[in-house]
């Protein structure tokens, strides 16, 4: 699996073959087909693999301790983290859909509609708690999700900022798109506790 994810990355779904799979996994091409029939369930396990752990993540977050303004803040601190270490991966769950067989996407589908009900119920809670102020709590979800799956495609190891930086700096953002006061200061640690709805 972990050399599939490095060529889907590199070449994209279509371009990569089972034989760049098993070059890179050590092994012939017959023997790949010992563990995975085609190379679309190959990927259907790695993008499953992918959407269960987001699914988890997100979950973990909006069941965890404190009000809404600290599950909103665990919530996008672990997914960005989670979308920038491991973004090669990442990338690849998140981008290659299109090559889902039909009952494959089904599947994974589902999963992302998970991933939407959780952030819009964290949001919702934020609303009815007078913490949040969001007049449109499906559009604020998607653009929050989006923003932290997007991570994955552009992020750069080598580059200035690691994934914690990114993880805090994208929850203070997303406080403030919230409606949730003051936030935190780029860069630095969310803030813990935020009261009123004015923006």
């Amino acid at each position: 699996m972990r050399a599939a994810v490095e060529a889907f990355a590199e070449r994209g779904f279509h371009a990569t073959t089972t034989r760049d799979i098993a070059s890179r996994a050590g092994m012939s091409p017959a023997a790949l087909y010992i563990h995975y029939r085609t190379k679309e369930e190959l990927l259907y396990r790695i993008s499953l693999v992918g959407h269960e752990r987001s699914v988890r993540i997100l979950t973990e977050a909006a069941e965890g301790p404190g009000g809404p303004v600290e599950r909103l803040t665990a919530a996008v601190t672990s997914f960005v983290r989670w979308h920038a270490e491991r973004h090669t991966t990442a990338r690849v769950v998140q981008y290659e859909l299109s090559a889902l067989a039909e009952e494959h996407l089904a599947e994974i589908s589902a999963l992302r509609r998970r991933t939407g009900e959780i952030m819009r119920g964290i949001l919702a809670e934020g609303v009815a708690a007078g913490q949040f102020e969001i007049p449109h709590i499906r559009s604020t979800a998607r653009a929050i999700l989006s923003l932290c799956i997007d991570v994955s495609r552009w992020f750069d190891p080598s580059g200035p900022d690691g994934p914690d930086v990114l993880a805090a700096r994208y929850a203070a953002l997303v406080l403030r798109m919230a409606g949730a006061g003051g936030g935190a200061e780029a860069g630095g640690a969310p803030a813990g506790t935020v009261t009123g709805s004015s923006g």
